[in-house]
């Protein structure tokens, strides 16, 4: 499915609208990886573990998405924002959601 943040396709024409489609991601984040993301973030080092588990999130609201605008009968989804969010108690989870519009191109 053809996925993107621009309000249209170059090339094509969109032939019908199907509707507003959301994906959704809430991870919590390992006490442990925390630990050791914060002390590579003193000496200036990436945090893999952060990075990770932010890819991990997006893919899982992606794949949402996808399967909420298949089932309309779309095969692409226009204007896609992300948004991403620390929640929970003393921000122990992320959440990562994604909407668009699914359309057939």
């Amino acid at each position: 499915m053809l996925m993107v943040t621009t309000p249209t396709v170059e090339g094509k024409t969109i032939q019908r609208y199907h509707g507003v489609v959301v994906g959704e991601a809430i991870l919590g984040a390992n006490l442990f990886r925390d630990l050791f993301a914060g002390i590579r973030d003193i000496v200036g080092g990436r945090s893999g573990a952060y990075e990770k588990e932010l890819r991990k999130a997006r893919e899982i609201a992606f794949e949402d998405m996808e399967e909420e605008a298949t089932k309309m009968g779309a095969n692409a989804v226009v204007g896609i924002d992300l948004d991403y969010e620390v929640v929970g108690k003393e921000g122990g989870m992320l959440m990562v959601s994604i909407s668009g519009t699914a359309v057939s191109i």
